[in-house]
């Protein structure tokens, strides 16, 4: 694993606020590793919408030409769209690399993604191909997994029989509603449910994935072991990429 250096982006010149960072980290992001002629994963939040328009931008200007998305949610689909993006399916191309952001970033670049409710479509195409180029401020990186909860896309019948199961793991598993008069489950694009899984900290995370994925129901959980090609990330002192070999 190899730190790089910034993108010629230091303390100074950086925004204070955590929306200013995230800006930052996705130009950063973005002018380091997109390159004309590339099929590009494109995730799913509020950090990766700013890769979007960032790459749409470069398209309009002609500083990038014949990049191709493959979204990894109908949000994403329609802000690609509309930032001139010409889309693609993973049966017509797979991605050279996806970038997305993360919820969290511990220091061997696994991560916790999905709190956003895209998981599932954001892990299918992270490993098609290419790697991760995840764009996030510094409040992401944290010392263990699991300081907040870890998202499980179950399917929805039987939700509550994986529900149990999951809570045999050592987690207190909630399942994700929508508030409102009448609260109701979250539906993902893919029309299945979301369950929150509170760990706490979470040391093996390859362990606890494998764990979970053997629990039928479980479609697949939220972390990301092994798919990091490369961090951004940007703080008050500044752009720190840090690039884990894998390519």
């Amino acid at each position: 694993m190899a730190v790089a250096p910034a993108f010629a982006t230091s303390g100074d010149d950086l925004p204070g606020d955590a929306e200013g960072l995230k800006r930052t980290a996705a130009r950063e992001g973005v002018d380091g590793y997109v390159r004309s002629g590339m099929a590009l994963g494109l995730g799913s939040g509020t950090t990766s919408a700013l890769a979007v328009l960032r790459i749409g931008d470069l398209l309009r200007s002609g500083e990038l030409r014949d990049v191709r998305g493959i979204p990894t949610s109908e949000a994403t689909a329609r802000m690609a769209r509309e930032a001139g993006i010409p889309l693609v399916g993973l049966d017509d191309a797979r991605p050279d690399l996806t970038i997305d952001g993360a919820d969290e970033i511990n220091a061997s670049l696994d991560l916790i993604k999905g709190r956003g409710g895209a998981l599932l479509r954001e892990k299918i195409v992270a490993a098609s191909g290419g790697g991760l180029v995840v764009i996030a401020d510094g409040s992401k990186m944290v010392d263990a997994l699991g300081e907040g909860p870890l998202p499980v896309e179950v399917d929805r019948f039987g939700y509550e029989a994986t529900l149990n199961a999951l809570a045999t793991l050592g987690c207190e598993p909630e399942l994700r509603l929508l508030s409102g008069e009448e609260p109701h489950p979250f539906v993902t694009d893919g029309g299945h449910y979301t369950v929150d899984c509170k760990f706490y900290s979470i040391p093996d995370p390859a362990g606890l994935e494998t764990e979970i994925r053997s629990i039928p129901g479980a479609l697949e959980c939220g972390l990301f072991v092994g798919l990091t090609r490369a961090v951004v990330i940007a703080s008050e002192v500044g752009v720190e990429v840090i690039e884990s070999g894998l390519s």
